[in-house]
């Protein structure tokens, strides 16, 4: 069959296992090659079976989702990674999504709109769940979210150094007044109050070193 599309199921219940295959056996359109318990079996059995799409649950004993999803990405597999999974907090959805995850969806999603899922991730089409995507718009609009300039990272950077204002604006060849200015649009994006903070919250975010 052309359109048909070739699953791995990853999830260390078994229960939720034989539903996912009874579910899926269901339909001609869907053929599930192997099951895995865990991210390093899942690893393993891509590179063997070479599925289209991998159905994977996050938190797993003996090894968890979003690490194999990494290791997935880094081994260059073509297989397609939908998680599938109960937890929709940030600490879950933007690991896995940055790990290279090409969809989220949590495992109450009605069977159709599990179907639907899977295909446009066989199609490489990005699919999260409205739970999901509507965390990910608020986390975007949220304060400290807007990048830096180059100006504002080189004014941040002699902050960092415990540089004066003078000495910033003397080094950098710009006022005073616009080192102030930068520094009032650096606590904006950064959402954070006072020179402390801003260096602060920079290194965590990789901004600075």
């Amino acid at each position: 069959m052309a359109d048909l599309i070739t699953l791995l199921i990853v999830d260390d219940h078994p229960v939720v296992r034989d539903g996912l295959r009874g579910m899926f056996r269901s339909d001609p359109c869907f053929e599930v090659l192997g099951e895995a318990a865990d991210g390093v079996e899942a690893v393993a059995l891509v590179e063997r079976l070479d599925p289209d799409v991998v159905l994977m649950d996050l938190r797993m004993p003996g090894g968890g989702g979003v690490d194999a999803i990494a290791e997935l990405l880094r081994r260059g597999a073509r297989s397609r990674v939908l998680v599938l999974t109960t937890y929709d907090t940030d600490s879950d959805t933007l690991p896995a999504i940055e790990a290279g995850a090409t969809g989220y969806l949590l495992k109450d999603a009605p069977r159709e709109d599990l179907f639907t899922a899977v295909r446009a991730a066989a199609q490489g089409r990005t699919v999260l769940s409205p739970a999901v995507a509507s965390r990910l718009v608020s986390r975007v609009r949220a304060p400290g979210n807007e990048p830096l300039s180059t100006r504002e990272r080189e004014v941040l950077a002699l902050v960092a150094k415990g540089t004066s204002n003078r000495a910033i604006a003397a080094e950098l060849f710009i006022s005073e007044a616009t080192v102030k200015t930068h520094l009032t649009h650096i606590y904006g994006k950064l959402n954070v109050k006072d020179r402390a903070a801003a260096v602060a919250t920079a290194y965590s975010r990789g901004i600075l070193g």
